[in-house]
């Protein structure tokens, strides 16, 4: 799918109002006009694809009250030791501090913790609700699908990239490739994609810091360089950054200053996809979220964001 400007995907959905990958936030995404819709994947005990943030449940589920005996040394409790059928019994809530057992919100301005309405949809549940939209509506939306942590998944015993794509063939969009991105943190899954498993979906390796301790060897300071973008081309069709991979601040004039990231990808006709774009959680030095649209959009050049907010980030693209 291609645009005249940036696209807009609804990170999570329209997460700035609902809370993440729930069917009403990529609803209320869809209304307001995303034009792809970001799905976070992990896989349940029984191999089915679910759309969450995180390989736990704890974060924004009633797990801990409903399982109370079924977390892992850790504290966590992991989808991957339990069934759909088990899930389906969770109610999700907005996302809370991991390490905050007073339940409080990471986003205290956004939709309330209480009540719990919403269930964890699966992949192909949130594929035929986004296709019963665009019928309904006339609209051709996509998606934008990120397979979490799958070195981790395959450790369990269990193929989440091979499920994914799956899905993917049942519902179509191995035959509509132009309406679907894979996304992934790890290159050696987003080789394996390219090359074992030979799909025509096209990838974006996404990029961290080595800190985060993301499920994979990759070298992010690395795969920023002129080599290591070179490398990414040579399987991936874009990136998706952080915004302080391209964004370093001002200069003594208030002018933002930027790194070579965008030229570099540009230069091997690789798409750039940051996140996140959130109105209530700007960069350092940024004013408001018109000020960050327009560092990102008019001087750096971005060719799509992930935003909470795709109604603000698509009235400033087309203005009424």
């Amino acid at each position: 799918m291609k645009t005249s400007r940036p696209i807009i995907i609804a990170h999570r959905g329209a997460s700035g109002y609902l809370p993440e990958h729930t069917l009403a936030a990529k609803a209320v995404a869809h209304a307001m006009g995303a034009d792809y819709m970001e799905q976070d994947v992990v896989l349940t005990r029984d191999s089915i694809a679910i759309v969450l943030h995180d390989i736990y449940l704890d974060s924004t589920t009633d797990v801990a009250r409903q399982f109370p005996k079924r977390a892992r040394a850790d504290g966590h409790f992991y989808a991957i030791d339990f069934e759909l059928a088990e899930i389906r019994q969770l109610r999700v809530r907005e996302r809370v501090h991991d390490d905050n057992r007073d339940g409080k919100a990471v986003y205290p301005q956004r939709f309330p913790v209480t009540p719990h309405l919403f269930a964890v949809p699966t992949l192909q549940e949130e594929i035929e609700l986004l296709a019963g939209l665009d019928k309904s509506r006339n609209r051709r939306t996509g998606i934008y699908v990120e397979m979490k942590r799958p070195n981790w998944h395959r450790e369990e015993g269990l193929d989440l990239p091979g499920t994914v794509l799956e899905v993917l063939a049942e519902t179509g969009y191995i035959e509509r490739p132009e309406q679907v991105y894979l996304q992934c943190f790890d290159d050696q899954t987003l080789l394996r994609l390219k090359s074992e498993l030979t799909t025509p979906i096209p990838l974006i390796q996404l990029l961290g810091d080595n800190e985060w301790g993301e499920d994979t060897r990759a070298d992010y300071n690395w795969l920023r360089t002129a080599d290591g973008i070179a490398y990414i081309a040579s399987y991936a069709n874009g990136i998706g950054p952080h915004l302080s991979h391209i964004h370093v601040g001002s200069d003594d004039s208030g002018a933002p200053q930027f790194t070579e990231l965008v030229d570099l990808a540009h230069a091997h006709d690789l798409q750039v996809h940051p996140y996140t774009f959130r109105k209530d959680d700007l960069p350092e030095g940024v004013s408001d979220f018109t000020a960050l649209l327009e560092i990102f959009v008019t001087d750096a050049g971005i060719d799509g964001m992930f935003t909470d907010f795709p109604d603000v980030a698509l009235a400033f693209l087309e203005p009424p």
